[in-house]
């Protein structure tokens, strides 16, 4: 299987790990693009989000990788794109199901929140477990059911 392209984005707080992530992956042989911002100085991680889903949605066998304080303020926004499905993740284990139950396109951590070593264990599984479907496809199905109605009130009554 092809290894996808990588669009990574951060904003201040995410700087430090998105360059030790950025390393890592091409050390693996991904194709990285950089959307993020290149130092400590504050910016705003909506720009970058937004930078980062269009690209994975426009761009064919691909992932996306965002990164600031918390994760938080880019999963959000990440997810405001319609066919987005960013998570975010705090450990190894969430990482690796994200990937094979929610076939996740995006993967969002926290800059401040875990370190080098685990961010890269957590990308490595996130890249390499494929997602399992079945089951799976069900839940998925109702979440773009969900974005083409954009949770009219008669969706939620059921």
């Amino acid at each position: 299987m092809e290894k996808p392209q990588i669009f990574i984005a951060n904003d201040h707080g995410g700087y430090t790990l998105k360059t030790n992530l950025v390393s890592y992956l091409l050390e693996k042989g991904y194709e990285v693009q950089n959307f993020g911002c290149d130092s400590e100085e504050i910016v705003r991680y909506p720009f970058y989000a937004a930078k980062v889903a269009r690209a994975v949605l426009e761009t064919e066998n691909s992932k996306g990788i965002l990164l600031c304080s918390t994760g938080i303020g880019m999963s959000i926004m990440a997810n405001k794109f319609k066919g987005i499905r960013a998570a975010l993740c705090y450990s190894s284990y969430q990482a690796r199901m994200t990937a094979a139950h929610n076939n996740s396109n995006i993967l969002c951590l926290g800059g401040r929140c875990i370190g080098s070593f685990e961010a890269m264990d957590m990308v490595n599984l996130w890249l390499e477990t494929p997602y399992e479907g079945g089951r799976h496809d069900i839940s998925l199905g109702l979440i773009a059911e969900a974005e083409v109605i954009q949770f009219s009130k008669d969706w939620w009554e059921f």
